[in-house]
């Protein structure tokens, strides 16, 4: 398709996961007209680009949007990561939504000389008045530079594992203990592997406490809601975990099981790893958060008279493990017999695609408020603290998708304004006469 062919769109959604349905879901609700394109199928990185045995991290009743329910999941249980994915080609399918899959999205820009955008795509361009860049935040697995290829150790991001039995033979170090650190590291420890896992500043929320999910006590204590993270806490990693019908995680429990535990990585040389002395530190902060949400729950109950059983035993904590208290500073990797490590140290974002000045700061970051970029007519979903401490969630991306529709209405609105001929009035005082 030549330039001047380009097929024109009102609006393109760019990515056809969670952020990009939700999208359309809401425009299509507003009949608007519009097209998602998605390199691969819908929901794909749920599909192929997670463990085997992932799980949601939140209940079926909460992780969802609001229009449908898990068909085939209970309220209460964790949604596996196909179910997850069925349900959103599922309402794909019984909303037909205009999803168009294997299009692989190229280069935006703004067109020159006309409102809106050129998308080029490898099935060929659309001319767009809006976009929505609905990527989502995991986009470029982040592996820190501390060991060195040269080490010759098997190194992996937790976006490519998938099962104990793909790894080498030997130890498994595994670096950040978030949601995705500790399920595979106990997985791995329960095949009978040898495990470390390094620890970093995280919060440490409850599973459940007095009867109820965390994510209803986050929903009811306001805290979903918060418009900005704590000063310092953008990318605070939170060890949670829906994973064997789900369960707090204690990382006392995980040292109890064999797994030694480590501080944060911090450099590399001649076969060691240097460890930093701050094991003791990132667990005790991660209990006061766990400590503090119990605290808020117990004077929500009271203040409202809610008829929930007490958990006294649930503010015990248990001893400090030796791999605590007497912390390993240098790991020799060979000595303790590691083979793989594996990095689940989150993601970065990649717009290498966006080719519109002012919309990416230096870090390659979207310039936005609530997803709304200084350049009109062009939006970011699905990224977390877009609007709310939940944007990144299922239900959370949902509700700002909400928003940026009703900006794109609002767009239209403004774009399609004429004014009518102004009506001729009498001068004052003449009327009658």
């Amino acid at each position: 398709m030549s330039k001047k062919d380009a097929e024109v769109a009102e609006v393109v959604i760019i990515g056809g996961g969670q952020a990009g349905i939700a999208m359309s879901e809401h425009l299509q609700e507003r009949g608007v007209p519009h097209v998602v394109l998605e390199k691969d199928r819908v929901a794909e990185a749920w599909r192929t680009k997670r463990w085997d045995s992932l799980v949601a991290n939140g209940p079926a009743w909460h992780d969802k949007f609001p229009t449908q329910d898990f068909e085939h999941t209970h309220p209460d249980a964790f949604a596996t990561k196909d179910e997850v994915a069925d349900y959103f080609q599922t309402l794909v399918e019984r909303r037909g939504l205009p999803v168009r899959t294997g299009v692989s999205v190229t280069t935006v820009s703004e067109r020159a000389g006309a409102p809106g955008f050129r998308v080029e795509t490898d099935a060929g361009d659309i001319d767009a008045r809006y976009v929505v860049a609905a990527t989502g935040p995991f986009q470029k697995p982040n592996i820190p530079a501390v060991i060195p290829a040269s080490a010759g150790l098997t190194q992996m991001h937790s976006s490519s594992y998938r099962n104990p039995a793909q790894l080498d033979d030997g130890a498994v170090l595994v670096v950040g203990a978030g949601s995705s650190g500790v399920q595979i590291a106990a997985e791995i420890q329960k095949s009978g592997r040898k495990v470390y896992l390094a620890v970093g500043p995280h919060d440490r929320p409850p599973r459940a406490y007095r009867n109820r999910d965390f994510c209803w006590w986050l929903g009811v204590l306001g805290k979903w809601d918060l418009a900005a993270p704590p000063v310092g806490a953008d990318h605070v990693t939170i060890a949670v975990s829906g994973a064997e019908g789900g369960h707090t995680v204690d990382f006392r429990d995980l040292a109890a099981s064999g797994i030694t535990l480590l501080g944060r990585a911090e450099a590399y040389a001649d076969g060691k790893l240097q460890v930093r002395d701050d094991l003791a530190t990132n667990i005790a902060r991660g209990d006061e958060n766990y400590l503090s949400l119990l605290r808020e729950a117990d004077e929500y109950v009271e203040r409202n008279g809610l008829d929930l059983p007490e958990e006294p035993e649930a503010h015990l904590l248990g001893p400090d493990p030796d791999c605590v208290s007497n912390p390993v500073l240098e790991l020799d990797l060979a000595e303790a017999n590691v083979s793989t490590v594996i990095w689940a140290t989150g993601f970065g974002v990649d717009y290498s695609w966006l080719q519109v000045d002012g919309v990416l700061n230096e870090r390659g970051w979207p310039v936005q408020q609530r997803g709304v970029t200084p350049v009109p007519g062009l939006y970011f979903l699905g990224l977390p603290w877009l609007s709310r401490r939940g944007s990144s969630f299922i239900w959370g991306v949902w509700h700002d998708a909400k928003y940026l529709a009703d900006q794109i209405e609002i767009q239209r609105m403004y774009r399609d304004y004429a004014p009518s001929e102004p009506a001729v009035l009498e001068p004052a005082g003449l009327a009658g006469t």
